[in-house]
């Protein structure tokens, strides 16, 4: 019986996730992208290139 009431317990108890874990997160993620800006913007632009040069072969 112990088992079960710790699982209804759990089961009651869990929220998810809150809105300063959320806001963290952003932050995280738009540091990582400012650190990163220069390499991510080479990468979009060789996607580009590629892509372009793709179409152009059709």
């Amino acid at each position: 019986m112990d088992k079960c009431k710790g699982f209804r317990e759990f089961i009651v108890e869990e929220d998810g996730m809150g809105t300063v874990e959320v806001i963290l997160i952003i932050v995280v993620l738009v540091g990582l992208v400012v650190v990163f800006k220069k390499q991510i913007t080479e990468i979009v632009n060789d996607l580009f290139e590629k892509i372009t040069k793709q179409t152009d072969k059709l």
